[in-house]
């Protein structure tokens, strides 16, 4: 289950509560206000490296539409 945070908009409690998808939204603070407002934050995503999407791919032996260096030495050669 995931785990929400929360701010009153009252008193300014952060707070965090485990919920389920179906669940309701909180409607009250740990100090009893009913002004509470969900906050959304970036997702915990680290990319390392030089680049994620350049190990990904497998390399091929270079004849292809990406290398424009092969397709101008065969049309050089007729």
């Amino acid at each position: 289950m995931p785990i929400y945070e929360y701010v009153c908009t009252t008193c300014g409690t952060h707070f965090e509560c485990r919920q389920g998808f179906n669940d309701s939204p909180v409607q009250i603070c740990p100090q009893g206000h009913h002004t509470v407002r969900r906050v959304f934050s970036p997702p915990a995503i680290v990319f390392k490296g030089s680049g994620f999407y350049t190990t990904d791919y497998a390399r091929g032996n270079g004849s292809g539409a990406g290398n424009p260096s092969k397709e101008r030495e065969s049309s050089q050669e007729k």
